[in-house]
């Protein structure tokens, strides 16, 4: 668990995460985003990740 994102996100990476991780988190929160699809909430919630200094690792389902 991070206490915080990077403060460069784009040069300075806190973490990784994996696209299975991803498609849980965004099944979790598709109540609270305004998705209609699974596929676009996990787009959603990498480009959040990306944001905050953590890598998305594998390659993108899409």
């Amino acid at each position: 668990k991070l206490k915080g994102g990077s403060p460069e996100p784009n040069r300075i990476k806190k973490g990784k995460v994996s696209w299975d991780q991803v498609r849980t988190i965004a099944e979790d929160k598709m109540p609270d985003l305004n998705c209609f699809t699974v596929e676009s909430a996990m787009k959603m919630v990498a480009g959040t990740a990306r944001s905050m200094g953590l890598r998305v690792e594998g390659p993108s389902p899409f």
